[in-house]
């Protein structure tokens, strides 16, 4: 192998409300890729995936744009002045404050936030749901309860940390495409922070949620508030001004067009449970039966009977019933309620909740459940399950918990229930046919009615999109395997016999052949949207589909005959220079089946350096009409340079990243750069599948707040993504080979960024968050002649911490002993000399990745005197949020790659000739390659000489 030493916006995905939970996949329509099934339309502002490519940092090379406090040096020595400056920057690095990053980073991370979007039911209107910025550290400071695997702000009664919108603007679709003049929800006092904003079904109304700040800093309980979306007046929905939301788990739903159903505080509910000075005895748990019970390792569970009351405190919520013109009911008694889902005739809810006893050893979502369904005026109809408490789900991935699951109402039929229930006993290494079957029943089944039988499966049931009678698709997969299936069957038919539509590998991308689109019903639920052709009595849908290719992403829209097979493309995004998706149907307010003539459909369109605007196309004219106008979110990189470049690993993988230059570059008259490397490894079954191409050269780079892309304002190349796969064909597990494929993988991506002379072969920093800080680690331990410097985020360090599995891993710590110690960083502390940040959020709640792993990562690379720095941030957990902590990430990050990463001209010669001396007394030849004694590596001296490199600072070298 060469010695790479030598050669060397979208707008955000916005669910309904900040605080909601993500959508389901796959079984959706590109519109319910942004919204609930509750609240169709919304819209996203930047790439969701851009917020995992945490922040990354760089500088200008190779004139050095200082930090606030790292003073410029001159060309021919420090003055006074830099070495003042230095120290002062050193006294503030260890003063533990606050610090702010250079103006052109912080610039952008202040920008103001785009506005998200929400169409109403019947696509004539649009809300503008609009944001604020980052919130400050005082509002993550308030207090919070950690209750069986959530974090309650008991002050308001809701999910802590919860985010807000703070207006909503209305916008009237036009029937030439443009959009009307806003009107502005008013009514609700200023200041208020506006949550789970929804429709009612005739889109006449909205209901959303209103807090307010209190002088305290705490917030006060929820309000539920409606709004007419015609006049634009708000007003409180309950008449008593006592009445609150709890928010712990499902808020509300709108039963009909008039009436909503609630989730409330009991106005009978009492005081907080004190907790006792003295415990009644010790805290004792027990597997006397013993019980096989692995579990991951779950954060903030319940730890004490005090806990157990204290859930219930928050957790508990009285149902009542409350319409437009006053009128209230409370139906059923106070439970831990935690969804309600109204049957698309609106005759019956399906009502879930939880119940003791609970447990010590795993979250809220495997405690005893309750599902029963209930007439809409309170009457209990009957229970459809009370599943025992599920400590026991095995870790092998595809094991779900016995039982009934995923019950959920037939989105086309007016009150039918479905579900799945496992043959396996939920074990994924039991060999079983069939493996899940999915049954039916209405809602109200006469005396004696069984449950139908509706589909069997071989693999892991995965969802069900329906259409009609005639026609419903149904998903099973299987991730050892990677293997996908999908099925046609007709649920009015029992003669008609269900068929394999689909059978492919998930991970071959290039084989996917779209989702189906679907369509809003008046009752608000969604289905497969049927289309017909004029004098064409086919049966047809529409895939929706991200179009992967070896030259990236070009989606499209076909026109799929579910009977014969065949498609026809109607639609494909521009190849060139712009990346089009479709978005949602936006004619499919109309009942029966839609023409295809009078098609009219939400696209987005942007390029690498034009932000995401929507428009509206219609059939069968396909004309195209813009309806948003969005500012270039940081117009001082609206002249980026992006590339997708493609390399090979030494085993014959194909490999891909994004390779980002500054504005103004120019590789022949700048020379290389300094690099900064941000990926996130992942596991594949084949080296084809690995190899593939995901992604669009033409998406617009979007820049979160702690996006590495940040770096290109410091005048850095950025690498984002290169791709690692971590294979494992056929019976081998990929991790037996992690170290070997990683460093593979990035020695690959080092030498084509060199290669190609954008990137300092002596000054490419590494990093990652989560599982890609522990990647980072990784490398810096068995790759150290590839990188001058990491920085770590919320990593976990140390495997024998999560001895029952981590990511991917299904495998235990007794089961793959050599796997889970070489591939932790940890055991090798004593390797890693080059300089590594290590960041975490001192409230990390992410499975696996506890605090205390940087803890003893730190301790160990300071016992073995490795050149390291801890920053712990108060309040934040796994994600940061506050704007204080993420500026100071920055600040930390841009200080390291200033000191670690960015030639530096001044003293040129004395210390190159410091580094001959220190290589010469103390090279050593292994690998082939100049390392300083003590460890690390980097140029050869000739590389120095020959090619004008900057020598490395003495105290860089180790």
């Amino acid at each position: 192998m060469m010695r790479l030493h030598k050669v060397y916006h979208r707008l955000t995905l916005l669910s309904l409300s900040p605080s909601s939970p993500p959508p389901p996949p796959p079984l959706t329509s590109s519109l319910s890729l942004f919204t609930s099934v509750r609240t169709p339309g919304h819209l996203r502002t930047h790439h969701s995936k851009r917020f995992k490519s945490i922040c990354t940092m760089t500088s200008r090379f190779p004139n050095l744009v200082p930090l606030n406090s790292i003073a410029a040096e001159n060309v021919g020595g420090r003055s006074n002045d830099s070495v003042s400056s230095a120290s002062t920057e050193d006294e503030e690095a260890l003063a533990g404050k606050y610090q702010l990053p250079p103006p052109e980073i912080k610039n952008i991370v202040d920008a103001p936030p785009l506005p998200a979007l929400s169409f109403s039911p019947q696509r004539d209107k649009i809300l503008f749901l609009k944001r604020r910025s980052l919130p400050p550290l005082a509002e993550l400071a308030r207090p919070e309860e950690k209750l069986a695997g959530m974090r309650i702000d008991g002050k308001c009664n809701t999910r802590s940390r919860m985010s807000f919108y703070t207006g909503i603007g209305i916008h009237q679709l036009m029937p030439d495409g443009t959009l009307g003049p806003e009107r502005e929800i008013n009514g609700y006092p200023d200041g208020a922070k506006i949550n789970f904003v929804t429709w009612s079904l005739d889109g006449k109304h909205l209901a959303f949620s209103i807090r307010f700040d209190e002088e305290d800093n705490s917030s006060s309980k929820l309000r539920v508030w409606v709004a007419n979306v015609e006049t634009g007046q708000a007003r409180p929905l309950f008449q008593s001004p006592n009445v609150y939301l709890n928010a712990v788990f499902d808020t509300f739903v709108w039963v009909d067009n008039s009436t909503l159903l609630v989730c409330a505080i009991p106005s009978s509910r009492g005081d907080l449970p004190k907790k006792p000075l003295v415990p009644s005895g010790p805290k004792i748990q027990s597997n006397e039966q013993k019980n096989v019970i692995q579990v991951r390792t779950f954060q903030d569970l319940l730890k004490d009977e005090y806990d157990e009351d204290l859930f219930d405190y928050y957790a508990t919520s009285q149902l009542v019933l409350a319409s437009l013109d006053g009128t209230t009911k409370e139906i059923g008694n106070p439970a831990v309620y935690t969804s309600l889902d109204p049957s698309p005739d609106q005759k019956y809810l399906l009502v879930s909740s939880i119940h003791r006893p609970y447990s010590f050893t795993v979250p809220c979502g495997r405690f005893p459940k309750k599902v029963e369904v209930w007439t809409t005026d309170g009457k209990f109809v009957r229970e459809i399950c009370d599943l025992p408490l599920a400590e026991d789900i095995p870790i092998a991935i595809s094991s779900v918990r016995k039982g009934m699951r995923n019950i959920n109402w037939r989105a086309d039929k007016p009150s039918t229930l479905y579900w799945a229930e496992t043959q396996d006993g939920g074990d994924a290494k039991v060999e079983v046919s069939p493996r899940d079957i999915i049954y039916t029943q209405p809602a109200e089944p006469l005396e004696g009615e069984q449950p139908e039988i509706l589909h069997k499966l071989d693999l892991r049931y995965g969802g069900i999109s329906w259409c009609d009678d005639s026609l419903a698709l149904v998903y099973e997969s299987w991730y050892k395997t990677r293997r996908t299936r999908t099925w046609v069957i007709s649920p009015g038919s029992k003669d008609v016999s269900p068929r394999v539509l689909f059978d492919r590998s998930s991970e071959d991308v290039y084989s996917d052949p779209g989702s189906p689109m679907l369509r809003r019903t008046p009752a608000g639920t969604y289905v497969i949207a049927k289309i017909k052709k004029e004098n064409d009595e086919g049966t047809y849908i529409l895939l929706n589909g991200s179009g992967a290719t070896s030259e990236g992403n070009i989606p499209f829209l076909d026109l799929f005959d579910i009977n014969a097979g065949s498609k026809e493309r109607i639609w494909e995004s521009d190849k060139e220079k712009y990346y089009e998706t479709v978005v949602s149907l936006m004619s499919d307010y109309e009942e029966g089946d839609l023409l295809l003539d009078r098609l009219k459909l939400l696209t987005s369109k942007e390029s690498k350096t034009e932000n995401a605007q929507y428009y509206i196309q219609k059939w069968p004219e396909k004309k195209v009409c813009q309806i948003t106008n969005f500012p270039h979110p940081y117009p001082q990189l609206a002249s980026l340079q992006k590339e997708m470049i493609k390399y090979q690993r030494n085993d014959g993988v194909q490999l891909t990243a994004t390779l980002y230059l500054p504005p103004g570059y120019d590789p022949s008259k700048d020379g290389p750069l300094p690099c900064l490397f941000w990926s996130y490894p992942g596991e594949f079954k084949s080296k084809d599948a690995a190899g593939q191409v995901r992604g669009s050269p033409n998406e617009f780079a979007g820049i979160g707040p702690t996006s590495a892309l940040l770096w290109l304002a410091r005048r850095f190349a950025i690498l984002s993504g290169p791709t690692i796969p971590i294979i494992g064909e056929g019976d081998k597990e990929a991790n037996d080979r992690y170290v070997e494929q990683l460093v593979a993988s990035a020695e690959a991506a080092v030498e084509e960024v060199i290669r190609r002379g954008v990137a300092h072969p002596s000054k490419i920093a590494v990093g990652g968050h989560s599982y890609g800080a522990f990647m980072t680690a990784n490398l810096l331990a068995h790759a150290p002649h590839l990188f001058c410097c990491g920085i770590a985020r919320s990593g976990a360090y140390n495997r024998t911490l999560t001895p029952f599995g981590f990511q991917n891993e299904d495998r235990t710590l007794w089961e793959a002993t050599g796997t889970y110690v070489e591939m932790s960083p940890f055991m090798s502390a004593n390797k890693i000399k080059k300089p590594i940040l290590l960041i975490h959020g001192e409230e990390d709640n992410n499975s696996g990745t506890l605090t205390m792993q940087s803890d003893r990562f730190f301790n160990a690379l300071k016992g073995h005197g490795a050149l390291c720095r801890l920053v712990i941030l108060p309040f934040e957990s796994h994600g940061y949020a506050a704007r204080e902590s993420i500026l100071h990430v920055l600040w930390e990050t841009d200080r390291w790659l200033q000191k670690h990463c960015v030639p530096n001209s001044s003293d040129a010669s004395a210390e190159l000739d410091a580094c001959k001396d220190e290589v010469s007394k103390g090279v050593t030849d292994s690998d082939n390659q100049a390392v300083v004694a003590g460890g690390g590596g980097g140029p050869e001296l000739a590389d120095f000489e020959h090619e004008g490199f900057y020598s490395l600072p003495r105290s860089l070298l180790w």
